[in-house]
């Protein structure tokens, strides 16, 4: 079949561009329509950078092109980022000197192994040749000192550029700084938020990271003060949400996701990780016993059109070895380490997607209550 251009215009009248009121043609934000008998290329541009808006766009372009002119088309979509360069709710960020990528590792519930993840998917990097560092923002629960074997360490004073800085403890090829570092095991921290992030804002600017490809933020549970501050102080790359398959664990996960997505936050979200996706008995190592519920968390990519970044088995030697200080992707030659360098490829690969497709993320300015979803009526 021979496709007509004016057929296709016509047919991308009945899709609001994104961030417009207008439809895509109205808005001006298709540039471009080329046919070639059964086959079609649409160029558009759209103001929204986020993943997510790309995604649908596109998405949207191939089924309306499918159901109204021809369902056999073969169809490419060009979308071209043509964001604000200075958004009036966000401002330039604070780039650390010497950081490629920040990438921020959340949950929207406690319990999930996020900690767990972020130390297995940082030795992964490591061990891949990466240069990667750990900022443990978990203010009031810090424990990837105890998952790198280092929770005795002290940080000590280096001389950089005629400033002192904190340099950064090293186990297994990655830096690490935590609160972990500067309180004893039994001491509560009793911060109020401003604290709290003066904190993170000294072991952020006031560390010796020298070259780092990767800086993994392990940042606390749920939606708070803390994450606030943190996409204040930093233009962070994109952010991975961690979560067990079972409902519980995906409705505080999805509030996860949305918060990056919000407008005024608008942090690109690079997929998300389904821990403890299953169990499997060291006897039978054929069964799969899904304790927690199935595919909960890839199931839930799905519906919020993010990647799925990958699965973590439920498996004993995963806890063990963050016990012991010893992450378990550090095993050689285990399905477990198979596991997390699939998981590692597959962030590393979202990250240069995001780099090639987005402009850099910039820190949110956030003034009252804006930024508080709970508010937008």
């Amino acid at each position: 079949m021979k496709l007509k251009k004016q057929d296709i215009s016509k047919a991308l009248e009945s899709i609001s561009a994104p961030g417009e009121g207008q439809n895509m043609i109205e808005s001006g934000a298709v540039t471009n329509i080329v046919t070639f008998g059964d086959e079609v290329v649409v160029d558009i541009t759209i103001s929204n950078p986020s993943l997510q808006a790309k995604k649908k766009t596109e998405v949207e372009i191939m089924k309306v092109i499918h159901d109204k002119v021809y369902e056999k088309a073969k169809i490419k979509v060009n979308v071209k980022v043509n964001a604000p360069e200075n958004p009036k709710n966000e401002i330039k960020g604070k780039k650390i000197p010497g950081i490629q990528n920040i990438v921020a590792v959340a949950s929207g519930k406690g319990g999930v192994g996020k900690s767990t993840v972020t130390s297995n998917l940082a030795v992964s990097l490591a061990k891949m040749g990466f240069k990667v560092g750990i900022l443990d923002a978990d203010i009031y629960g810090p424990s990837v000192p105890i998952m790198f074997d280092v929770e005795n360490e002290k940080p000590v004073a280096v001389n950089v550029d005629g400033k002192s800085k904190m340099k950064p403890i090293e186990s297994y090829g990655v830096k690490v700084l935590s609160i972990g570092f500067f309180t004893r095991p039994d001491q509560a921290v009793v911060w109020r938020g401003p604290m709290a992030a003066k904190a993170l804002n000294q072991m952020i600017f006031d560390a010796a990271w020298g070259e780092l490809d990767f800086l993994l933020l392990d940042l606390p549970p749920g939606t708070g003060d803390i994450h606030l501050s943190i996409m204040q102080s930093l233009p962070i790359t994109g952010a991975v949400v961690v979560s067990t398959p079972q409902n519980v664990a995906l409705a505080d996960a999805k509030k996860g996701v949305a918060m990056f997505q919000q407008e005024s936050i608008n942090v690109p979200v690079l997929g998300i990780i389904e821990n403890m996706a299953y169990f499997t008995p060291e006897e039978l190592p054929e069964n799969k016993y899904y304790i927690f519920g199935k595919e909960g968390a890839k199931n839930l990519s799905e519906d919020l059109e993010v990647p799925f970044l990958g699965e973590i088995p439920l498996v004993q030697s995963i806890r063990e070895a963050g016990d012991v200080g010893r992450p378990a992707a550090l095993q050689t030659a285990t399905a477990l380490e198979q596991s997390f360098e699939t998981l590692t490829r597959n962030v590393v690969e979202q990250v240069v997607r995001r780099n090639e497709d987005l402009p850099p993320t910039e820190a949110i300015k956030i003034t009252t209550m804006a930024g508080c979803s709970a508010i937008k009526k």
